[in-house]
């Protein structure tokens, strides 16, 4: 625990903080205006506000702590995933998997997108954003 953080009774996790505020603002308003562009390509896949996908959910962090915590809410939620070291950078984490079947209009997609946002915050992970096969059986 820092200096700081032990005078005035802070508590500051072994990892740090991945997200601080101001790049959770950033990342949520970047996800949220991704949304539509990625609509409009998976409309040309033939995918209509009657579809029901599963979607891809991607999310990084610091600590396995925090993904565990991550990936359990999102188990909660009743969505299959996954975490593990990030293949790319060693010092993280990165959780991963499928949600349910939900419909593919464009304000249920953005409504999840920013729940996702938002629990990735929770947790002290950020959003990576999603994708998805418009093609499943």
């Amino acid at each position: 625990m820092g200096f700081l953080s032990s005078l005035f009774g802070g508590k500051q996790d072994a990892g740090g903080t991945f997200q601080t505020d101001d790049a959770y603002a950033k990342t949520r308003a970047r996800q949220l205006a991704m949304t539509p562009q990625t609509m409009a390509q998976l409309r040309k896949f033939g995918v209509t506000n009657e579809s029901q996908l599963k979607l891809e959910y991607f999310f990084y962090t610091n600590t396995q702590e925090k993904a565990a915590a991550l990936a359990q809410k999102l188990a909660d939620l009743g969505y299959t995933g996954k975490f593990d070291h990030s293949a790319s950078n060693k010092k993280q984490f990165v959780i991963n998997g499928w949600t349910e079947r939900m419909p593919m209009d464009d304000q249920t997609v953005i409504n999840w997108t920013a729940q996702m946002c938002d629990a990735g915050h929770e947790h002290d992970c950020e959003f990576d954003g999603w994708g998805t096969n418009p093609k499943q059986p």
